[in-house]
């Protein structure tokens, strides 16, 4: 009797795999890193860019965060391939405003990191500064609707755990009693 394979996850080849599509698609950490200083420099002016730069690993490291960043760029590479059916093609390809999946998809990242995540993947989302600019442009090149999202929410998340770590340092240097 033939019993087949289990199926079985390798979370490094998946980590890799992240990592390396990001790569690929024209994104570094560092890039997400400088939109965390962008973010977060305003509440912590001795943040350094490396500072942010493990915290956009930290984020990185999530399995609900490799998921979606897999799932956006695939769909991202399969409208530039012209493989989508229409009119879902279309609509990808041309990044049509009233498509909100994008968007949904970037939320499941920030929703790891609280409702601060939430504020700053709106407030970066708007203003598109740093590599968010160029992967919203319309080059009739590369399609990026749900990569633009997607970092916006990887740097999103990283300024949210940023911000809860520097909380918890502050309390913990203090003798008051946590509530």
């Amino acid at each position: 009797m033939f019993t087949p394979n289990p199926y079985s996850l390798n979370s490094r080849k998946v980590a890799e795999a992240t990592d390396e599509w990001l790569t690929k698609r024209g994104v570094s950490k560092t890039q997400i890193g400088q939109l965390v200083h962008f973010l977060q420099k305003d509440y912590f002016p001795d943040l350094s860019l490396d500072e942010c730069i493990v915290h956009v690993d930290a984020v990185l490291s999530k399995r609900e965060v490799q998921n979606a960043v897999l799932t956006g760029i695939q769909l991202d590479v399969l409208a530039e391939e012209g493989k989508l059916i229409s009119p879902l093609q279309e609509m990808i390809k041309n990044d049509e405003g009233l498509y909100g999946c994008d968007e949904v998809l970037a939320l499941s990242i920030v929703n790891v990191y609280g409702s601060i995540g939430f504020t700053n993947f709106g407030y970066i989302d708007k203003l598109k500064p740093g590599i968010l600019k160029k992967l919203n442009e319309k080059n009739g090149e590369h399609t990026h609707t749900f990569l633009d999202d997607i970092v916006g929410a990887i740097a999103a998340s990283a300024a949210s755990r940023i911000a809860h770590r520097k909380q918890a340092e502050r309390e913990a240097s203090t003798d008051l009693p946590l509530d």
